[in-house]
């Protein structure tokens, strides 16, 4: 017999949300090598980042929260991969 289960949203958490529209804005990256989040330092990639959190907030999140948690995860990640060498 063929069951089919409900699919869970790729996405489960607000900062997971977060990190997925930074990279798909250009915004971050990740280290090849290591897997490290790095900030791309693009001002243009950031603002449409933003613009998507106000814009387009997750279904049940305010866009105050939302605008707050892509700040929060820039905040968080660093321009250079703390593993590669130098």
């Amino acid at each position: 017999m063929l069951m089919t289960t409900e699919r869970r949203p790729a996405i489960r958490t607000l900062r997971g949300w977060a990190i997925h529209v930074l990279q798909e804005v250009g915004a971050i990256r990740e280290c090849e090598e290591h897997g490290w989040m790095q900030d791309r330092a693009d001002s243009h990639a950031r603002e449409r980042a933003f613009d998507i959190a106000r814009r387009d907030p997750p279904a049940g999140v305010s866009t105050d929260e939302a605008v707050a948690e892509v700040r929060d995860v820039l905040d968080s990640i660093g321009d250079t991969c703390p593993e590669c060498p130098d």
